[in-house]
């Protein structure tokens, strides 16, 4: 269910075809209603503190984005609402299975994404971290 404007969606089998990658993506988004911060998450169990996945960037990232759906349900809202990503990765290697995964959580949303290949996260341990903004729509 399309509950925001996608301007210009597209798939990146098709803009990066040489990447092993199936993201569903658009240029922008137009959202009217409540808007819901998510802080970046990262590999790490938000009930326990502990860090996930040390060493598989594809298994933090499935932690990553399991921390938003809960925090985006706790917020009254859901994975259906986010209208940007952003995605910190500290080496480039991680970028196919960081964003394969990313893809499998928001297959069918088309959000906005930036990514950014930096130095290093708040722990030595922790190569991923995605943030998230969502609008939860106005009532129609």
């Amino acid at each position: 269910m399309t509950v925001h404007t996608r301007i210009r969606q597209f798939n990146t089998k098709k803009t990066y075809p040489e990447q092993a990658l199936d993201n569903d993506l658009c240029q922008t988004v137009v959202a009217r209603g409540t808007m819901v911060f998510v802080r970046g998450q990262i590999g790490q169990n938000l009930d326990t503190s502990e860090s996930v996945a040390v060493g598989d960037a594809a298994g933090q990232t499935e932690q990553a984005m399991a921390n938003i759906k809960m925090l985006l349900e706790e917020a009254g809202s859901q994975l259906e609402h986010i209208c940007k990503i952003t995605v910190y990765i500290t080496d480039p290697r991680y970028r196919e299975p960081v964003y394969r995964t990313i893809g499998k959580w928001l297959k069918g949303v088309y959000p906005v994404s930036t990514g950014l290949v930096i130095s290093a996260l708040a722990r030595p341990e922790w190569v991923v971290e995605v943030d998230a903004i969502a609008v939860i729509p106005d009532a129609t």
